[in-house]
């Protein structure tokens, strides 16, 4: 038996081996009929490449059509020539699986742009150029191309940004869109730009920056023209405040806009065409009066540096209490009489920093004293003070792809007042601000944080001390807690260190170049201290709520309403703003 079935069993493994072998042959057979093998992809390759340089766009689609070999190469092929041919989705879908094979391809991502492009997706155009951006910075079509979207976004900037890495855009003219009447040497000497030459971001802000600090012209534009010959001119949007008001309807609106508050705003701008300008504000408010006068211009001609001169009485009534409602009894009642007079310097050296230094001689006295516990004998100095102030402004950063600027600045205060007996002491303040601009065009939507804090060393007088609260003479706003309270300021905390969050976000419902309208939720925190622990909030104060902002003729009007998340108080305001 053992060697009859020998020869059975190998003409059993001869047939399984013909088999397999007959099913691999065919296999390859198969596979050889349906891709090119290793020695026919080159010339595959190749043959795109010739039709797709001689830019047979239809050939080259239907050369994939028997074929489903798969490269980097043959995918780009394959994608620009559908998108030549306007088959946006097919091309889309080829550069990605081209993108898959080759990440850091550029190539890709450059194509892929130019089909957003076409479809008038600009801003995936635009995702899609950074992209390729990240794998080569220095590539040259990518940020001319990348330049040109944020331009038709109206982002300008962002398409400076990416314009001057290629020595773009060439300038021809500057010049405003309307005749002004400010002294065209004043307005040349502001501008740091130049016509006749590429158009750099730094220029632009500083430019910007500079046409807005001589306080005659609001909310200042630059836009870009194009040219027939492919450079640009420079329009200047500027709206000029000159004299009283361009009319009667404007004069009456910017000097009455504070009557609802008892308050007159007289103001005159650009005097001699100088970009000289006189405000002031005059309350007559009988809790609290106070006439302020200011007179502000450039110093010696020179646009860099401005000088202001200015004056500010006040007679005030105070009575402090823990709020502006409810059951708060009187803690401490006074009068408060001041006189000051202050000169400042300030210098814009370009639009990403700034400072300014001046010094303050005020004379303050009290009177009708109803005392208490609250204000302390160290306090209540009177007598003549001088105070030396400084100020810092700086850009931390700014990102104009996604419309994001972070800024800082810095304020120091040191004085000494000659009461029984002198004393001496210091403030310093730090704030920290974000505004971002979330959608790629346009101020439809705007969100805003500003982080703040302060302290005091040494013995200040009553008045010196910082306020959380709203009140139409401070400015670190919490807003359901309101500083005054049957006219008298003192129902807000008071105390020398302080730390305050503001955040909001605008949503503009309605504009028309001539009247707008915001409306902005917003929510505050922040905690105050002093000494005696009688004036301050000893706890942390969270506030919410939301407001309406009206802008006519570039004045704003400001309607809120807060919530006191604490104590569950509301609280309504109005102010009136430039």
């Amino acid at each position: 038996m053992d060697f009859a079935g020998y020869p059975e069993r190998g003409r059993a493994i001869r047939s399984l081996a013909l088999v397999l072998i007959l099913v691999l042959v065919s296999s390859a057979l198969l596979c050889l009929g349906q891709t090119p093998g290793p020695d026919s992809l080159p010339d595959f390759t190749a043959n795109i490449r010739q039709l797709f340089d001689q830019k047979h766009w239809q050939e080259v689609v239907q050369a994939f059509e028997t074929q489903t070999a798969s490269t980097p190469d043959l995918e780009y092929y394959r994608g620009s020539a559908l998108a030549q041919l306007g088959r946006w989705e097919d091309a889309r879908r080829a550069l990605r699986a081209g993108r898959r094979l080759a990440p850091e391809d550029k190539r890709f991502a450059q194509e892929l742009a130019g089909v957003a492009f076409k479809q008038k997706r600009l801003p995936e155009s635009a995702a899609w150029l950074r992209r390729a951006l990240r794998i080569d910075p220095a590539d040259a079509y990518a940020n001319d191309f990348l330049g040109t979207v944020y331009f038709l976004q109206g982002n300008l900037e962002a398409a400076l940004k990416y314009w001057n890495r290629v020595g773009k855009p060439q300038t021809e003219r500057v010049t405003p869109d309307h005749p002004l009447k400010i002294r065209p040497e004043l307005l040349d000497h502001a501008l740091t730009l130049s016509p006749a030459a590429p158009l750099a971001l730094s220029d632009l802000l500083t430019s910007r920056a500079r046409v807005e600090g001589l306080g005659v012209f609001f909310d200042p534009a630059f836009q870009l023209a194009a040219r027939d010959d492919g450079n640009f001119d420079v329009i200047l949007n500027l709206q000029e405040r000159n004299g009283w008001g361009n009319n009667a309807g404007e004069t009456l609106l910017s000097t009455f806009r504070g009557v609802a508050y008892l308050t007159i705003y007289p103001e005159y701008f650009n005097l001699h065409q100088s970009a000289i300008n006189i405000t002031s504000l005059v309350r007559f408010d009988s809790q609290k009066r106070r006439v302020t006068a200011d007179v502000s211009g450039p110093l010696n001609g020179n646009t860099k540096r401005r000088y202001r001169i200015g004056v500010d009485l006040r007679n005030e009534n105070w009575a402090i209490r823990d709020s502006s409602t409810g059951f708060a009894p009187t803690m401490e009642a006074l009068n408060l009489r001041r006189e000051a007079a202050g000169a400042e310097v300030s210098a814009l050296e370009s639009g990403r920093w700034d400072w300014s230094a001046g010094v303050e001689l005020s004379h303050r006295d009290y009177r009708s004293v109803d005392p208490g516990t609250a204000l302390t004998p160290s306090l209540l100095f009177e007598g003549t003070q001088l105070k030396q102030v400084s100020h810092l402004h700086y850009e931390l950063w700014r990102d104009p792809d996604h419309r994001l600027v972070i800024r800082s600045s810095a304020s120091s205060q040191l004085a000494r007042i000659w009461s029984q007996p002198a004393e001496v002491f210091a403030k310093l303040q730090g704030s920290c601000s974000a505004q971002w601009f979330p959608k790629a065009e346009g101020d439809d939507y705007q969100m805003q944080v500003q982080v703040r804090g302060g302290g005091m060393a040494g013995s200040s007088p009553f008045d010196e001390l910082f306020m959380l609260g709203l009140e139409r003479d401070n400015d670190l706003w919490m807003r359901a807690h309101i500083g005054t309270r049957d006219g008298r300021k003192g129902s807000a905390p008071l105390g020398d260190r302080y730390f305050l969050m503001n955040s909001e976000v605008d949503k503009r419902l309605y504009s028309n170049g001539f009247l707008s309208l915001k409306l902005s939720p917003f929510l505050d925190t922040g905690k105050i201290t002093d000494p005696a622990s009688q004036l301050g909030s000893r706890l942390w104060l969270w506030d919410a709520g939301l407001q309406a902002k009206v802008r006519v003729l570039g004045l704003g009007l400001n309607f809120s309403w807060g919530k006191d998340l604490v104590t569950g108080n509301n609280a309504f305001y109005f102010m009136a703003v430039r």
